[in-house]
């Protein structure tokens, strides 16, 4: 009888593996092709302009970078391999195949960087000119030392990524940093772009005036919707997010359609010593046609250092501006479930022609509205809004007059349902957000305030981890180096040190400041189980042997 049944089993493995190789192996040979990259200076296998882009004749990135369609086209991966990858870069690859990208990314858990610091005519690490392409799991910045003052010799800008042309693309995970420029210029003619999951600092320079160098510059031409979803954009030189355009007369519309949704800024402007904004929504044309429109910014977080026991709340520290220009108002602006913390002026409403602005958590010195809040205010929908300022008269026109709450309600009918506190009662929700990782579902962001700098305890009892996995804690101003290691206990929840000896100053720049331990912004891996680790062949095949 055992004999009898071991033939069975034989025989069925015997016809039965085969036939399914035959059937799945040609439809996944269909679906996508593989090709490798090693850095030139690889010793085993470095990459070549020769090569064919097999494992064993790898590329060299930019002979990857150059291949056209009819070799590498939409369902196709470009894999990277580990080591550093010295140059500036241009991408050239286009998927012509609706819905179908091609997929540039570091190979499995490698790390690959991009690094820009090398004599160039290009200014941007990687230039991006195709369309459906995906971008991720990769560092782009610039390694040992370089020029970030404009006044010095042999200074030249050079930003992370400079996206001008190609639709559709997408930039997941990535770490763009300690570039002499932008860390991304996403420009109007790249519709329908998404940026998702990115880590964006340390980008700029020093010029007399001021700092120079934002986390993203965004335009948008199309109809089609720019979307920023869960990045981390901290210490640039200049701002953190341009929704924006300074030039003026182009007769045409390009600032809209624009998306930011689930991100974390903070202390944008650190290095160049001045906290500049963290998000501006605004347009300079004069004449009136190129204004910033159909905006969303939801579910952010907009944070400057602050002392929350500081009760008059001076300085510089603006998280939010709303319009530049008289003739430019910013129209169809959707502002919701956004934390909004800075210092004297952190929310900046200055030329808004409609607007509508909702269940936001808004610290202060005063909210700024500018004069044309007269022509404008039955355009704007505000409630549910939760103010703390420095005074009870919080709500400032600029050249005008002080509100309270109540006579702002009655004044201009506006945050009937909002209430208002002063800044020395501040008080929160510890959890600003919590966000699963998109690429990786054992890694989080977490984002806490405790005015007193105290650990917080972090609830992860809905997400389905298995208890006593091991974890490590990482701040993001000092991401090399774990500041807390542990196991999930039984009742999920995990102490976050928001003073720990362990944070250091911000990596890649000693004119940052650390921010406070009221403040902090983690990420948080849990290890995979043995089955999580498994690829796709032996989850597949796996009960077979």
């Amino acid at each position: 009888e055992f004999k009898w049944y071991s033939n069975c089993i034989f025989t069925f493995m015997k016809y039965s593996i085969p036939f399914l190789l035959a059937v799945f192996f040609p439809l996944l040979m269909l679906a996508q092709k593989e090709y490798h990259v090693f850095p030139e200076d690889y010793k085993k296998s470095p990459g070549k302009s020769t090569g064919d882009g097999s494992l064993l004749n790898p590329w060299d990135l930019q002979t990857a970078l150059n291949q056209k369609n009819n070799v590498v086209n939409g369902g196709d991966t470009i894999w990277l391999h580990e080591g550093v990858y010295t140059g500036r870069y241009i991408s050239k690859i286009e998927s012509n195949l609706t819905n179908k990208f091609i997929v540039v990314s570091a190979y499995k858990a490698d790390n690959v960087v991009l690094n820009g610091n090398i004599q160039s005519s290009l200014g941007a690490v990687l230039d991006i000119k195709g369309a459906r392409v995906i971008f991720k799991n990769f560092e782009i910045t610039f390694l040992g030392n370089f020029n970030r003052n404009m006044k010095k010799a042999n200074f030249k800008k050079v930003d992370g990524i400079n996206h001008a042309s190609g639709e559709t693309c997408q930039f997941i995970n990535l770490s763009i940093h300690d570039n002499p420029g932008s860390g991304i210029g996403s420009w109007k003619y790249t519709a329908d772009t998404k940026i998702i999951g990115c880590y964006i600092y340390n980008n700029g320079y020093d010029d007399s005036d001021r700092g120079h160098g934002v986390g993203i510059y965004v335009q948008n031409i199309s109809d089609k919707n720019r979307l920023i979803q869960d990045c981390v954009i901290f210490n640039n030189y200049y701002k953190g997010v341009e929704i924006w355009s300074a030039t003026s007369g182009t007769k045409m519309e390009f600032v809209k359609n624009v998306i930011l949704e689930n991100n974390v800024l903070f202390n944008n402007g650190n290095p160049s010593g001045v906290f500049k904004d963290n998000v501006i929504v605004a347009s300079n044309d004069k004449e009136g046609i190129n204004v910033a429109k159909h905006i969303v910014l939801k579910d952010n977080v907009l944070y400057h250092n602050v002392d929350f026991y500081d009760k008059n709340n001076f300085g510089n520290g603006t998280s939010l501006s709303l319009g530049y220009i008289k003739k430019a108002p910013v129209q169809d602006i959707t502002v919701e479930n956004n934390s909004i913390i800075g210092k004297n002026n952190a929310l900046n409403i200055l030329y808004a022609k409609s607007l509508t602005f909702k269940n936001n958590l808004v610290y202060t010195g005063y909210v700024h509205f500018n004069k044309p809040i007269l022509d404008y205010y039955t355009y704007w929908h505000f409630d549910n809004n939760t103010y703390f300022t420095r005074k009870s008269s919080g709500f400032r026109i600029l050249d005008g007059s002080d509100y309270s709450l109540s006579g702002w309600n009655s004044k201009f009918n506006l945050d009937i349902n909002s209430t208002w506190h002063q800044v020395k009662d501040f008080s929160n929700n510890n959890v600003l957000n919590l966000s699963r990782d998109i690429e990786n579902p054992n890694k989080f962001r977490v984002v806490l305030l405790e005015k007193d700098g105290h650990q917080v305890r972090v609830d992860f009892s809905q997400y389905g981890l298995k208890k006593g996995a091991s974890y490590s804690i990482y701040d993001v101003e000092n991401i090399k180096k774990p500041i807390s290691k542990g196991t999930l206990s039984n009742d999920s929840l995990i102490e976050f040190p928001m003073n720990s000896s362990e944070i250091a100053k911000p990596i890649g720049n000693s004119k940052c400041i650390k921010t406070p331990s009221n403040f902090g912004v983690f990420i948080i891996e849990f290890s995979q189980s043995a089955e999580e680790k498994k690829s796709f062949f032996e989850k597949l095949f796996g009960w077979m042997f």
